[in-house]
């Protein structure tokens, strides 16, 4: 893992982390340097937007901001920076995500946010989209998100099931 950091994950709260942790757990498998914080649009604003309006000088190549709830967190930070941020919906209470999605889904036109998946998935999903944007730069990290992808493939293909009978 090299010193400086390459991708931040946000969240708006730390009941956030069961779904951001699976980012956390794609950039580590793949060496690389991150940071996981909570930097919440609603309690916090003022730590939001420092945190967006310094990414790009501290050479952060990516956002990873998970959101639930009111889901402002992800808009608010591409709206402050030109760093690229992805955004995760995480499953609430009452709407399991659906309005994550929805509010992340709806930026307005110049305010660009990547979405995935709601909860988990999406989690590793904007991670390994990090990891691929930063192997546009990165032969050797190229190499080894090839090689996982391989290694999903083949893991597919081990799973066949037994013919079934008439």
């Amino acid at each position: 893992m090299t010193a400086d950091i390459q991708v931040g994950v946000v969240m708006g709260s730390s009941s956030d982390w069961d779904t951001m942790q699976h980012a956390v757990a794609i950039l580590q498998q793949f060496g690389i340097a991150h940071e996981a914080r909570v930097v919440s649009a609603h309690r916090m604003p003022d730590d939001m937007f420092a945190y967006a309006e310094q990414a790009a000088g501290r050479g952060l190549q990516a956002i990873i901001a998970g959101a639930g709830g009111a889901a402002h967190l992800p808009g608010m930070l591409a709206s402050k920076t030109e760093v690229p941020v992805l955004g995760v919906p995480v499953a609430s209470r009452h709407l399991q995500g659906v309005d994550s999605l929805h509010s992340i889904v709806q930026m307005p036109k110049g305010v660009p946010v990547a979405t995935f998946a709601i909860g988990a998935a999406g989690a590793a999903n904007a991670a390994l989209f990090a990891v691929a944007l930063l192997a546009n730069h990165d032969g050797a990290l190229r190499t080894r998100l090839q090689q996982f992808r391989q290694q999903q493939t083949e893991a597919a293909r081990a799973m066949q099931l037994p013919p079934v009978q008439p």
